[in-house]
């Protein structure tokens, strides 16, 4: 088996904000592994707040070039590399090997059902209520926003949107910004609003703050989870947990977290770091199984990938012909937004 590793850069068509953070562009390492005239191809954009770079997880994957070189499979790597960016690239290119080897579909691999385009959430980024308000206007077809909230007038900035999408499902994300007393203190006029889910509203460490809050809106764990060993910490103060692959160091990690997910009570969602539709379709697999989809990363390009991930009507298609398969003979959907 040969390895390559590349570092590419996909402009922003527009910066985005987040708490404590402005993303202007994705990153990225794209690993290929071939064999015998068969090429798999996996992204990954790493975890920004733990400090992975496209040169970070290039010199990871490097480090272990012999051992990929060598001929191991999806769980010997799980074995050899920790949970992380790294190692998504690599399960990736895995999944797309095997699958193109085989002559049979990643879903198929990994006994999901028949891929459906799925309904996903449309982000809006932190900025002003009215800011925020237009963007979330500008997602015409949206079924699903979620905006990004800081500690800058977080009520003023989910009224706004509320008030200019009053047809869709609202969910927040806090990326961290409150305490249990803020949150508390916002969540009767968060109910109002019809939010649907808060994700991540405290620091990561504060998690136990959570213990004994009855909130009326579902509670997602996002940064507070990174692998499979850190969910069980989370049964009691979160009922959704939020799932990106880049966080789990892939498919085959991020699977065996829906599972036991399941088994814990909690609900699931499939999340995403920047990238091109390359990242988010072994993402697009586990989506087939949960109940919450944030797959709108590669939305915020200026451009992407040949035989890219389809948004329509407010869902995400990924086709085959992009990663984990043979190229179909037409998409189920149309392709534009």
């Amino acid at each position: 088996m040969e390895l390559e590793v590349r570092i590419e850069t996909w402009p922003y068509a527009t910066p985005f904000r987040i708490t404590n953070y402005v993303f202007t562009g994705a990153e990225v390492v794209v690993v290929t592994l071939r064999e015998e005239g068969l090429a798999g191809r996996g992204e990954a954009g790493g975890v920004y707040y733990l400090d992975e770079t496209a040169a970070s997880m290039a010199e990871e994957i490097e480090a272990v070039r012999r051992s990929i070189e060598a001929g191991l499979d999806r769980e010997a790597l799980r074995a050899l590399m920790p949970p992380g960016g790294a190692r998504n690239g690599l399960d990736a290119a895995l999944w797309d090997l095997e699958a193109k080897r085989g002559g049979e579909p990643a879903w198929k691999l990994a006994g999901t059902a028949p891929p459906r385009p799925l309904t996903t959430t449309f982000t809006v980024g932190a900025g002003a209520p009215e800011e925020m308000a237009a963007a979330a206007l500008a997602y015409k077809s949206a079924l699903a926003i979620k905006i990004k909230l800081t500690s800058d007038d977080p009520v003023g900035c989910v009224r706004a949107v509320r008030a200019a999408r009053p047809d869709v499902w609202l969910g927040i994300d806090a990326n961290q910004a409150f305490s249990r007393r803020e949150l508390e203190r916002l969540l009767p006029e968060l109910g109002e609003a019809k939010v649907a889910l808060i994700e991540q509203p405290l620091p990561v460490g504060e998690d136990a703050d959570l213990e004994g809050l009855a909130s009326p809106i579902p509670l997602a764990a996002d940064e507070s989870l990174q692998g499979l060993a850190g969910l069980a910490a989370l049964v009691g103060r979160y009922d959704v947990v939020n799932i990106k692959l880049d966080k789990s160091g892939g498919l085959t990690e991020g699977l065996a977290m829906a599972r036991e997910a399941r088994r814990l009570g909690l609900k699931v969602m499939v999340g995403c770091m920047s990238g091109t539709s390359l990242a988010v379709a072994p993402a697009f697999v586990l989506g087939q199984s949960c109940d919450f989809v944030d797959l709108d990363g590669p939305t915020f390009l200026s451009g992407d990938r040949d035989a890219p991930a389809v948004y329509a009507g407010g869902q995400i298609w990924c086709p085959d012909a992009l990663w984990g398969g043979k190229a179909r003979a037409r998409s189920p959907m149309e392709t534009t937004i």
